[in-house]
C-alpha cells in the first residue's frame, strides 16, 4: 500500500511528487482551532505520512493558527528522511479571529510578511510551494500578485499557486507570475471548477483539489456508488477518491486527517482500479 500508485506530476514542471497527497488541516484542534484534542495521534499521522509513500503535504499558516506548520516541523524536519524529500506546500491571505473563522488579508506587506514567517516556522530556507489562500476582494488582485512575484523573485518561495480562483484570475495571475497549482474544491459531487480543470489540463499546472473524498446522497444504499464500492470491496470515500485520481492527470488530491487509520484508508484508494464503464457511471452520477 503506497501513495506511489497514484502516479506523479511534476509541479511547476520540475518539482515531482506523487499525485496522492496529505491535507494537514485536520491536525489541529475543533474549528481549525489550537492544538489537537489527540497530539500524539496526529504526530503518529504525520509520520506515517512519508512511510505510506505521499511526499506532498499541504498546509496553512491559517491552520491553528500555526499549530499545522508547526507540528509538521517537529515531526518531519528536515524533511529529506529515509522515504526520500517531502515536498511542504503552504498557504497564506486568511486571518483567525476564531474558531471556523476565516477572513481574507491579501495587503502585499502582510502576504510578504506571511511567506517569511512560514519559513521560519517550517524551517526551510525556500518554500517549495506557497499558495494564496484567498484573493482578497479589498485589494486590488495584481498588488496580492505583485507580492507573490516579489517572494519568487527573492527566492523566499521556490513555486507559487492561488486557491479558490476563476480561470480570469488564473490568468491575470500569469501575466505577473507562474502559476504552478490552483486548489479548488472538487469532488465527486461538486464540479463548479471544472472549466478551471479543464484550463489547468491544457497549461500544464496542477490542480489540487479539496475535500476530494465527498460523495454526498451518491453513497446511500443501492447507488451506483454503493454498488461499484461493494464491488471493489471499499468505501464509497475510497472510490470517490479513485475516481477523483482517474479523472485528470494534474488532480493532485489531498485528503486530510488526524488519525493514522484514515489515512491508510485514503492511501489504500490507489489500489482501485475503476473500469472506463465504472469511471463513466459515476463520471454521468448514475442513480
Amino acid at each position: 500500500m503506497t501513495a506511489q500508485k497514484s502516479g506523479t506530476f511534476k509541479i511547476g514542471g520540475e518539482l515531482e511528487v506523487h499525485r496522492l497527497g496529505f491535507g494537514a488541516m485536520r491536525i489541529t484542534g475543533p474549528g481549525i482551532w489550537g492544538d489537537p484534542t489527540d497530539a500524539e495521534e496526529a504526530k503518529r499521522t504525520l509520520r506515517r505520512v512519508p512511510e505510506l509513500g505521499i511526499n506532498l503535504i499541504d498546509t496553512a499558516d491559517s491552520y491553528g493558527p500555526t499549530v499545522s506548520e508547526e507540528l509538521i516541523r517537529e515531526v518531519l524536519h528536515p524533511y529529506n528522511g529515509p522515504h526520500g524529500k517531502i515536498v511542504i506546500a503552504t498557504k497564506g491571505g486568511l486571518v483567525r479571529p476564531g474558531p471556523d473563522v476565516w477572513v481574507p488579508f491579501g495587503r502585499p506587506d502582510y502576504l510578504i510578511q506571511e511567506a517569511h514567517v512560514s519559513r521560519r516556522r517550517l524551517g526551510v530556507e525556500s518554500i517549495d510551494l506557497w499558495q494564496l489562500h484567498r484573493i482578497d476582494p479589498k485589494v486590488p488582485r495584481d498588488e496580492q500578485f505583485s507580492a507573490i512575484k516579489q517572494l519568487l523573485d527573492e527566492g523566499v518561495i521556490r513555486y507559487a499557486g492561488l486557491s479558490e480562483v476563476g480561470v480570469d484570475d488564473i490568468e491575470a495571475a500569469r501575466k505577473v507570475f507562474p502559476v504552478a497549482t490552483v486548489q479548488n474544491r472538487y469532488n465527486l459531487v461538486d464540479r463548479g471548477s471544472e472549466d478551471v480543470l479543464k484550463y489547468c489540463e491544457a497549461n500544464g499546472i496542477g490542480f489540487i483539489p479539496w475535500y476530494p473524498l465527498a460523495a454526498g446522497s451518491l453513497a446511500r444504499e443501492g447507488s451506483v456508488l454503493d454498488v461499484i464500492a461493494k464491488k471493489h470491496h471499499a468505501a464509497p470515500s475510497q472510490v470517490a477518491l479513485a475516481w477523483v485520481l482517474k479523472r485528470s492527470p494534474v488532480m493532485l488530491p489531498i485528503p486530510g486527517t488526524g488519525k493514522v487509520s484514515h489515512l491508510e484508508e485514503n492511501v489504500a484508494a490507489t489500489e482501485i482500479e475503476l473500469s472506463d464503464e465504472e469511471f463513466w457511471r459515476l463520471d454521468n452520477r448514475e442513480a
